[in-house]
């Protein structure tokens, strides 16, 4: 214990569901200082038995033995379809859930596990983990220290190989509820106004590729704001990248490198002035390098571990009884955005195909 500062209680926390994802929220939480993996859950009790003998914990038989364990939270993730049946235990004993994104399997689903959260008043924060990557840390800070956006385009690429995980779901459910909850997080979890989509399916029955053009209409004083989103994992490489284009500034986000550009008005109004009134006098300016004259600025990324970041913010928000920065709100508002694109596709669809 630091001197004159009391010890933190350590919380009791546990895993529900040790496969891809969640044995590393197994993971993080046996290696924090102020928590305790009480013990973990899966399907299959071997391996259960395998992270739990890992990282030095018990082995739930049964959701009710977790539920009985004192714990102070948890995390689910299991395969999104169990979601509501894995966390409602939890949330009526008033166990704080950490739900990996995304939130349910539809927008009906994912009101019934915000419904329970709020009538039990249990903390409930969905895992959308790319608002914890180091960037969109990086980002973050930037804003709290003036930067300013105001969204007028935003394009989105999200494309990878198959890896043949979650086939039971489309692309926009697997993939793209990433990007859904930044752009939505950078509207001010405002939700679009209009979706205009189209998809195609190549190797599951649902979409493998999708295009969707979201749209915000903000006033008349303020027009509208257009974000244009793709994603596939039928590609031959990944690419993660966001660009922002907004009053202020232009941002260039790359998930997978962890890197950002930003490019502020304010820093370049004066050489662009100069070019304006150049133009307008006619000058030959062929011979300018775009790059050299325009002021960019790289986004300082730290090394934070995403995973990490993400549950110790849960936990402040477990300690502290605040709302969690992804909320039920918020992951409901991603899930039902993901519904309307998916009905989009359906709805662009020749019937003989929106109906197979």
């Amino acid at each position: 214990m630091i001197e004159g500062k009391p010890e933190r209680k350590k919380l009791r926390c546990a895993a529900i569901g040790v496969g891809r994802m969640g044995q590393h929220h197994a993971r993080v939480y046996a290696q924090m200082p102020d928590v305790e993996l009480v013990g973990v859950y899966d399907a299959s009790p071997e391996r259960a038995r395998e992270i739990a003998d890992k990282f030095e914990c018990d082995v739930f038989e049964t959701l009710e033995a977790a539920v009985a364990a004192g714990l102070d939270a948890v995390s689910i993730a299991v395969p999104t379809i169990y979601h509501k049946e894995m966390a409602e235990p939890f949330l009526r004993a008033g166990i704080a859930c950490l739900i990996e994104k995304p939130l349910a399997q539809d927008p009906d689903e994912a009101e019934a596990i915000k419904t329970i959260a709020d009538e039990s008043g249990a903390v409930l924060m969905v895992g959308h983990i790319e608002r914890f990557n180091p960037i969109m840390r990086a980002l973050a800070r930037a804003t709290a220290e003036g930067l300013t956006i105001t969204p007028r385009f935003m394009e989105v690429q999200r494309v990878s190989p198959m890896t043949f995980r979650s086939v039971d779901i489309g692309v926009v459910y697997d993939m793209g509820i990433h990007d859904l909850d930044v752009v939505i997080s950078l509207m001010g979890g405002r939700e679009p106004d209009r979706i205009e989509a189209s998809g195609v399916s190549v190797i599951t029955e649902h979409e493998d590729l999708c295009n969707a053009r979201l749209t915000w209409d903000l006033g008349e004083d303020q027009g509208v704001c257009v974000a244009n989103l793709t994603f596939s994992r039928l590609a031959l490489k990944t690419e993660r990248v966001t660009r922002i284009t907004s009053e202020d500034a232009y941002i260039k986000i790359d998930y997978g490198k962890k890197t950002g550009t930003l490019i502020r008005r304010v820093a370049n109004e004066a050489q662009m002035g100069e070019v304006r009134e150049q133009l307008a006098h006619g000058l030959d300016l062929t011979s300018l390098k775009w790059d050299e004259l325009v002021n960019i600025e790289d986004l300082q990324v730290d090394d934070g571990e995403p995973i990490v970041k993400e549950i110790e913010s849960f936990l402040d928000s477990v300690r502290s009884g605040q709302r969690p920065i992804i909320d039920a709100e918020a992951g409901l508002a991603n899930v039902r955005t993901a519904q309307r694109i998916v009905e989009a596709i359906r709805e662009s669809l020749p019937k003989s195909m929106a109906t197979r």
